[in-house]
């Protein structure tokens, strides 16, 4: 009997140590207060960035093609070349249009032949008209003193007149091949641009951003066969949301971080502001220029912007993780007497670096509770939290 009463005595104090056991567990676990690390504010030098995503994309693109139909027989550049104003870049088949250039040559070497004839009998026919005008003087004179008869007189002044009209037919001939032999000038002018527009030149300095044909293919007039930029102004089309757009303004600096070197973001400026909206997504677009010209990029390539649009020294700030939003207020937890109690603060520059401007709310000796943001979301007014060592 008294073993009995023995075993259960202990087996009673096995539960109460038990329970005992359980209490002090749950306090130092999930009854404890929750652990925060406890912030101030601080001064700090903070910049007020825009963020903007868009694409790399050239100002100046340029098509080259043909001004003729042609097939070509010879391909100069390929993509990714650069070239300079005036560098051949592909040929035409132009066999044809060299036939028409000798043609036309062939021409204007017959009509300076021909005007070298009509001219020599323009001298021949004024020659004559001296002669017959003296002889026709003469004969008059004779006639009038009855030394010769009248119609020998007569005879030589219509000599004279025949001479002077074929001085007039000659000078017409002189004229009219004048008249042709610059309707010969033109149309050799005019084989010869058709034969030289079967080579095409680079119409500015660039790079070959695509090759659009290949050798043998047709072209005609408008159709590409390279496309080329101009590298001098290569930027970023980016779209900024409506609502972030106060501050930014042309000239303003910018970092541009490109998807193929994200670990490398290069300097830029704002070089034009658009001046309508994206009516759906509520996003302008801003062309942020590189200040260096980029010796290698490709066209479509995603990019994201960050615009510049002020700056402060010594600024007082929080670490943007400890502000949160509660009941549409903007606000801080502070710790007083170990107990949270939710601060509104008026916020001013962000920083992408995790540091915000606290404007009014605060001073530098509030203790302001942070943690993981998904505890912060479970925080209430009066809760208590203890700080971490």
């Amino acid at each position: 009997m008294e073993l009995f009463k023995t075993l259960k005595q202990k087996k009673y104090l096995i539960w109460v140590v038990t329970l005992v056991a359980v209490v002090i567990l749950l306090k130092v676990t999930l009854l404890a207060p929750k652990r925060v690390k406890v912030v101030r504010v601080e001064k700090r030098d903070l910049t007020a960035e825009v963020y903007g995503n868009g694409t790399v994309e050239a100002k100046v693109v340029v098509g080259v093609s043909s001004k003729i139909t042609g097939r070509i027989v010879e391909l100069y550049a390929d993509q990714g070349d650069r070239v300079k104003r005036g560098q051949l870049l592909a040929k035409l088949d132009n066999d044809d249009f060299l036939q028409q250039e000798q043609q036309s040559l062939a021409g204007l070497n017959r009509s300076a032949a021909s005007l070298n004839v009509v001219q020599a009998n323009l001298q021949k026919a004024k020659a004559s008209l001296v002669l017959a005008e003296k002889n026709a003087n003469r004969f008059k004179n004779l006639a009038e003193k009855n030394l010769v008869s009248k119609l020998e007189a007569e005879q030589y002044d219509t000599a004279c007149r025949v001479a002077r009209e074929e001085v007039a037919r000659s000078q017409a001939e002189v004229k009219a091949m004048h008249m042709e032999q610059r309707a010969s000038r033109a149309n050799l002018g005019f084989a010869r641009s058709k034969a030289s527009d079967t080579l095409i030149y680079a119409p500015q300095d660039g790079i070959i951003i695509t090759r659009d044909l290949e050798q043998g293919a047709t072209v005609t007039p408008g159709v590409s066969i390279f496309t080329m930029a101009d590298p001098r102004v290569v930027w970023v089309k980016a779209n900024v949301d409506e609502s972030q757009l106060k501050g930014v303004a042309i000239g303003k600096k910018a970092m541009i971080t490109l998807r193929s070197s994200a670990a490398e973001p290069v300097p830029g400026r704002v070089a034009r502001l658009g001046h309508q909206s994206d009516r759906v997504t509520e996003e302008l677009e801003v062309d942020v220029a590189f200040t260096d010209t980029l010796k290698d990029f490709r066209l479509g390539e995603q990019a994201d912007v960050y615009i510049v649009t002020g700056t402060k020294k010594d600024a007082p700030s929080l670490p943007s993780a400890a502000i949160v939003t509660k009941e549409k207020k903007r606000g801080v937890w502070v710790i007083v007497e170990g107990r949270l109690a939710f601060r509104p603060v008026t916020v001013g520059i962000e920083d992408r670096r995790n540091s915000s401007e606290i404007l009014a709310g605060l001073d530098g000796t509030d203790q302001v509770a942070l943690i993981h943001p998904s505890n912060m979301a479970k925080f209430k007014d009066g809760m208590r939290v203890r700080q971490s060592p």
